[in-house]
């Protein structure tokens, strides 16, 4: 026994002797460097390439095969221009465990790589003739398994690129570092990798940092990451100071379809336009054993700082059970928060949540919606509600459907809305509302949030109607919105490809009723129709809670059929035509009293005009007040203007520049006989007074033309003066016939006397 044993011990010290003897050989006699021309050759001969080895070429064959090459390029097809290039690149093998079929890379170590894949307009690449398919359809004897040793791997300063000539895509992978300790099966390897990843379809700037243990074992199939912590910094489409954390423990294993992921955390933030937002998620248990997966305590935390205000919300699942055919979740609950400058939102949303991941049916059968306020301006600083209702989602067939009724804050609610299709919704609402006062839940207008008035109007972004596809009808029993109060208000919209209709749009408001429609058209540049009846309204505090416009008083009608154009609320208003009309009674004009104005008048013949502005504790009375307009490019224009009091009668012309929120207006008053009851009593009955009203609406000036008023006065005399000859003259005439008639009949009396004696 001791003779054989010898015996193979001597062969084998021979055969690794004769192998250590050959590679020493080799590595003394061998000059790889001597075949770079053949090497160079090759490659241009098959590939059409230019193969650059401007460093030296080195070998080595024990105790390990390894290879060193240092500057390398390689140009593209039929082309100078660089393809890919490397500053070094070590790879090296321990030579006696292949005898046992077993591969142990002692190095694995690149630097300096630089690649460029190009996908060109016809479809083909740069790489096409690298990657050619092998005609051989000879299938290649079963090799015996390998085992897998790699000591280390180091991978330093490498870049690639990518350019779709069809799209106009470029992506960029820069300063790419990768470091390993040993990678072998059952051995935690240490990985610790960063890479720098630019694009411009989708725009993006990110850079990732990983660092993680791994752990494998090939023939049993499972993995296992260790530590993971993963950091992404930088922009991607309009979000910047993007930064994404993620750590904890995953573990795979795929012959048994096992899966478990242990304090799995996720944290990230960033800035999007002028709002800033963050989140996290932690899991700390997650499992998932062939088609059953189990959860506990899963809590999402997000934050999101806006020009509306503050938003925090937190949703939790104590536990998740189920199967990909069903699984259930005994209670889902939101806390949201909603922080303004002057009041603050709770809600509260619980629900069991059932579900089919095969059919991807969802069920929230048992919705509970818990919302409260607070804050000064609201009834007694706090509101509280409840709504329940449920919701029913088929992400298969993309419909979601939602039923509910109750308490939403200080307003009682029911609901019905649906909504079929994700990437472009069709969607559905019935809604009646009692009540709401939606002015107590706007944030209040600061110097912050107004526009400054020097800055430069933006232009109107309707672009969102393009791809809205809605029809419904809402109802609200009284509403009170931007300080306008209605009631019995019923709006119903259909919007369908840029087009909104809303017909009808009919409320009660300030003692009368509004009805009528608007038409929006945002398929190109945005247009609006409006069409709409005003019957019976008291106008004062209409236009004081509308516009803050406080120049006309009474009840009436008012109807507007009008039009208008333009990509700025500005161009709209020098675009609009179209015509209105108002008809009221009972009525005044405030900023100037004509009739006390005139007390006096007399004394003011030969004066010049007088102009004032306009003084909101003076108005004239009217009982009746008539005037139509047509539009015609942002001017309202005017001349059946008609007023009626016992006082005077108000006719005019003029235009109301919508454009330029200004009015040149000239009317003329007729006073009544006497002033008696207005301050005076002179007798300037029947004198027309001309009565202009010019500038613009936030400064309007009044002037008394009193150079025109002599003139119809003088005018007035003249008349009278010839109306008086007139009346002398015919007077005349008609005692002269009376007078030849009677000496006519007299002698004609005396003659036939005379013939009868």
């Amino acid at each position: 026994m001791n003779k054989i044993l010898k015996t193979g011990l001597i062969t084998t010290a021979s055969v690794v002797g004769v192998a250590v003897a050959g590679a020493a050989y080799l590595a003394a006699t061998f000059d790889p460097n001597a075949y770079k021309a053949q090497i160079i050759k090759a490659v241009q001969d098959s590939k059409h390439r230019t193969l650059h080895l401007d460093g030296d070429i080195s070998l080595s064959f024990f105790p390990n095969i390894g290879v060193n090459l240092s500057k390398v390029a390689l140009s593209e097809a039929n082309s100078d221009k660089e393809f890919a290039a490397l500053n070094s690149a070590r790879v090296s093998l321990a030579l006696l465990p292949l005898f046992s079929k077993q591969i142990v890379v002692n190095e694995v170590s690149l630097n300096g790589v630089r690649a460029t894949v190009i996908k060109h307009k016809d479809g083909t690449s740069n790489i096409d003739d690298l990657v050619a398919k092998s005609t051989d359809t000879q299938a290649a004897p079963a090799s015996q398994s390998v085992k897998l040793d790699i000591a280390k791997v180091v991978v330093a300063d490498t870049a690639f690129s990518y350019q779709d000539e069809q799209t106009g895509a470029h992506y960029d992978i820069k300063d790419l570092q990768l470091e390993s300790s040993r990678i072998a099966n059952g051995v935690p390897a240490k990985i610790s990798m960063s890479v720098l990843v630019q694009g411009n379809q989708p725009k993006v700037a990110l850079k990732t940092e990983l660092k993680t243990t791994l752990t494998f074992d090939i023939d049993k199939q499972s993995y296992q990451l260790a530590g993971l912590d993963i950091k992404v910094t930088g922009e991607v489409l309009d979000i910047t100071q993007l930064q994404v954390q993620a750590s904890g423990d995953a573990s795979a294993d795929l012959k048994t379809r096992e899966f478990f992921a242990k304090q799995l955390a996720v944290k990230v933030s960033g800035v999007q336009g002028k709002q800033s937002f963050s989140a996290d998620l932690s899991a700390p248990d997650l499992n998932l054993s062939n088609d059953h997966y189990t959860g506990t305590k899963l809590v999402l935390n997000a934050n999101l700082e806006a020009a509306f205000g503050k938003l925090i919300a937190s949703l939790s699942i104590p536990s998740i059970s189920g199967s990909a055919q069903a699984f259930k979740i005994d209670d889902v609950l939101l806390n949201a928060q909603l922080e303004q400058a002057d009041q603050t939102f709770k809600v509260k949303l619980n629900t069991p949540l059932a579900g089919n991941m095969v059919s991807q049916q969802f069920d929230l059968s048992n919705l509970n919606i818990d919302m409260s306020a607070t804050g000064d301006k609201l009834p007694n600083k706090s509101i509280s509600s409840t709504m329940k209702g449920n919701v029913q989602l088929n992400t298969k067939k993309q419909i979601v459907q939602a039923n509910l009724s109750g308490g939403l804050l200080q307003s009682q609610l029911r609901a019905k809305l649906g909504v079929k299709g994700f990437a472009q919704p069709s969607i559905y609402f019935d809604v009646d509302v009692d009540q709401l006062d939606a002015d107590l839940y706007l944030p209040k207008k600061t110097a912050e949030t107004a526009a400054p008035t020097n800055s430069p109007e933006q232009p109107l972004d309707l672009s969102a109607l393009r791809t809205l596809n809605l029809d419904g009808s809402l109802r609200i029993g009284s509403l009170k919105a931007a300080n306008v109060k209605v009631k019995q208000l019923r709006i119903d919209v259909q919007a369908h490809k840029g087009i909104v209709n809303v017909s009808p749009l009919s409320a009660e408001l300030y003692q009368g009723s509004t009805s009528g429609s608007i038409n929006i058209n945002a398929q190109a540049t945005p247009a609006i129709v409006i069409k709409q009846t005003l019957t019976g309204v008291d106008i004062a505090p209409l236009g004081k809670d509308a516009a803050n416009f406080d120049t006309l008083e009474g009840h009436g009608n008012i109807a507007l059929n009008i039009s208008m154009q333009g990509d700025k609320v500005s161009e709209m208003k020098r675009a609009m035509n179209g015509t209105a009309s108002l008809s009221l009674v009972d009525g005044a004009i405030k900023g100037i009293n004509v009739a006390k104005k005139m007390r006096g008048v007399k004394s003011m013949f030969g004066a010049k005009s007088d102009i004032q502005t306009a003084d909101k504790a003076e108005k004239t009375d009217f009982s009746e007040l008539k005037a139509s307009f047509k539009i015609t490019n942002g001017v309202a224009h005017n001349d059946d203007l008609s007023m009626k009091s016992p006082l005077l009668r108000l006719s005019g012309a003029g235009d109301i520049n919508i454009g330029n929120d200004s009015i040149d207006y000239l009317a003329k008053a007729t006073l009544a006989k006497t002033l008696e009851g207005q301050g005076g009593a002179d007798a300037v009955g029947g004198l027309t007074v001309p009565l202009r009203v010019h500038g613009p609406f936030t400064d309007m000036k009044y002037s008394l033309e009193f150079g025109a008023m002599v003139s119809d006065g003088a005018k007035q005399k003249v008349t009278a003066q010839v109306d008086a000859a007139k009346a002398a003259a015919q007077q005349k005439l008609d005692a002269e016939k009376a007078a030849a008639k009677s000496k006519l009949q007299d002698q004609l009396k005396g003659g036939l006397k005379g013939l009868f004696k």
